[in-house]
């Protein structure tokens, strides 16, 4: 009960102050909800700023004496996916905030909202955004993270098709949403959801690590690591764009699903048994990546952004299955290793 009134007061101090920066920063003339000039981008910021704050407050009230008996290795890894985290909420938070301004743009025509009214929508945007990410840090599972990043790449995408400056770009792929005007959404959904698959695999080591202890250290290790390069590789499709670096993009994209294949068949060796459900899933998955390979070349039922869009789902739903698994066979207390070096015994 304590948490929730805690999560209670988080909410409206949230609410209080987005719509006290929202109302400052929107002063003057009203203004519309989606476009140039428009309460979007400004509300966006501010909640993606209080999402963040949040979350880093929540962090600290309930889990600051969680790394007391831990190694330092063991606590930089946990405090660096403290940041990771920080940083992808915000993300989440703010791409959402654009997303539905410009849902709301195309069904509100000619609406224009003054400074407090501007402010108050700022504010009721913190306020949610405060909530959940205060609850995550309360406690946070990699499930929740799998989720946000299925829920982060659908926001994204979405807003990037919105603001695309290409409305034909599904006829080549998606790769053409990060060129043009407006290409920051769907380059910058890339970035963030590479920090959010390396986040991931982090707590995929944690959680391994809580059920098989020091003795798999090893193995764990390569396990992050993977889904770390994983993370880069997609970030970095996202940095290098097509319309800049054609050559170093494809290269990226290419490494991005080389690795998480690699990062997937080694978590599956680690995990004890594996288990049945993962196992019929990661048969089931293969299956059907062969299938749509076979439709799409040899038939051309559908074009490359189709193929593009299953790899991706079904990716996600193998990642969803492994996380799933693993928060069944995790217990819930946290671990410290007896490891002084995560390299030496």
């Amino acid at each position: 009960m304590r948490q929730e009134s805690r999560a209670v007061w988080a909410t409206v101090l949230c609410f209080v102050v987005g719509t006290g920066i929202g109302t400052l920063l929107l002063w003057g003339n009203p203004r519309p909800i989606a476009g140039d000039g428009s309460v979007g981008i400004p509300a966006a910021a501010v909640a993606g700023a209080i999402a963040a704050a949040s979350f880093v407050v929540s962090t600290f009230l309930h889990r600051r004496g969680e790394h007391a008996s831990m190694p330092r290795w063991q606590t930089i890894i946990s405090a660096a996916s403290a940041v990771a985290l920080t940083i992808a909420f915000a993300g989440v938070t703010a791409l959402g905030v654009l997303l539905a301004s410009e849902v709301l743009g195309v069904g509100l025509q000619g609406l224009e909202l003054p400074a407090l009214g501007g402010g108050i929508v700022t504010g009721v945007a913190s306020a949610v955004a405060g909530r959940l990410t205060f609850a995550a840090g309360i406690g946070l599972h990699t499930a929740d993270l799998a989720t946000l990043l299925f829920s982060y790449l659908v926001i994204g995408t979405l807003f990037a098709m919105l603001t695309a400056a290409n409305p034909r770009w599904w006829e080549t792929n998606f790769s053409q949403l990060g060129i043009g005007v407006g290409s920051w959404a769907f380059n910058g959904t890339l970035v963030v959801a590479g920090v959010l698959i390396a986040t991931v695999g982090s707590y995929i080591g944690r959680d391994l690590h809580r059920i098989l202890g020091d003795g798999a250290l090893g193995r764990i290790a390569w396990v992050v690591a993977l889904w770390a390069a994983t993370g880069i590789a997609l970030a970095a499709v996202g940095l290098f764009p097509q319309e800049n670096i054609v050559l170093v993009h494809n290269i990226a994209a290419v490494s991005t699903l080389v690795l998480f294949v690699a990062s997937g068949v080694l978590t599956t060796t680690v995990i004890p048994g594996p288990p049945w459900p993962l196992l019929i899933t990661t048969v089931g998955v293969a299956l059907l990546l062969v299938i749509a390979f076979v439709l799409a070349d040899s038939f051309n039922l559908y074009s490359l952004t189709v193929l593009e869009a299953i790899v991706i789902g079904l990716g996600l739903l193998w990642l969803t299955t492994l996380v799933r698994v693993l928060a069944v066979l995790t217990p819930d207390a946290s671990r410290p290793s007896l490891r002084g070096s995560l390299l030496h015994g």
